[in-house]
């Protein structure tokens, strides 16, 4: 049977991954989940410790849960734990990100059916409109609709085959390899929803973030390089 890996990159996130880590204790199912490994990128804070205490707790002898060190950065944080993953099915989430419930089985059910890469619909902890009709566009399978947030399942052999995240990207790394997925016509949107935190529209301003967003959309569009892109985002955006 094919089986899951979780793959959870965290920078700086002890106020909320716990809250992330019980609901994913309480909602995976052991007969489709390999391990659940959470990737710190070099936090400053006391995220490291809090989740060892939290996995040392739960765990009971059972090795599924674990915790590696990483340097910075998402791409290479997702890539170092899909170097520790077992499991056929690699599934990268966001830390303030919550799938839906009986999320390993849905995905685990498409990937019997042939698909080799996907995500989940998504829905902003928000009720502002915008927000709300952004989520609602995650239904279609277009490529514009796509993005990190919705989480990413992809088999461990077509990730490898791609290659893996371009390291070379501090951002915008999600949406390189979806891109690499959609010219391969290897992506399914499952019919369900993931919860994603609105923190970051909160921090910027919805219309302020989503300029920026569209910016560095059309800039990537444009031929603009990886460094590029993260010297914009650096200077428009407020991510901490």
């Amino acid at each position: 049977m094919n089986k899951i890996s979780i793959i959870i990159p965290v920078l700086n996130e002890s106020k909320t991954i716990i809250t992330l880590l019980e609901y994913l204790t309480i909602h995976l199912n052991p007969k489709f989940i390999s391990e659940l490994i959470v990737v710190d990128g070099g936090s400053n804070d006391d995220s490291p410790k809090i989740i060892s205490d939290f996995f040392n707790k739960i765990s009971n002898g059972n090795n599924i849960y674990q915790l590696i060190e990483s340097s910075k950065g998402r791409a290479k944080q997702m890539n170092l734990g899909a170097t520790f993953a077992t499991g056929d099915i690699l599934y990268f989430l966001h830390a303030d990100s919550f799938p839906p419930q009986q999320f390993d089985q849905l995905i685990v059910n498409k990937i019997n059916k042939g698909h080799k890469a996907g995500c989940f619909r998504m829905k902003f902890d928000s009720n502002h409109f915008w927000l709300q009709l952004a989520g609602w566009f995650t239904k279609f399978p277009w490529r514009i609709c796509r993005g990190g947030d919705q989480s990413l399942f992809i088999t461990k052999l077509l990730f490898d085959e791609i290659g893996g995240y371009d390291e070379n990207y501090k951002i915008y790394e999600d949406n390189i390899l979806i891109n690499e997925l959609y010219k391969r016509n290897q992506f399914v949107v499952i019919n369900k929803v993931i919860t994603t935190s609105s923190r970051l529209y909160k921090k910027n301003g919805v219309w302020k973030l989503q300029f920026h967003f569209w910016t560095i959309y059309l800039k990537k569009w444009f031929g603009a390089s990886a460094e590029e892109l993260y010297i914009y985002y650096k200077k428009h955006i407020t991510s901490s």
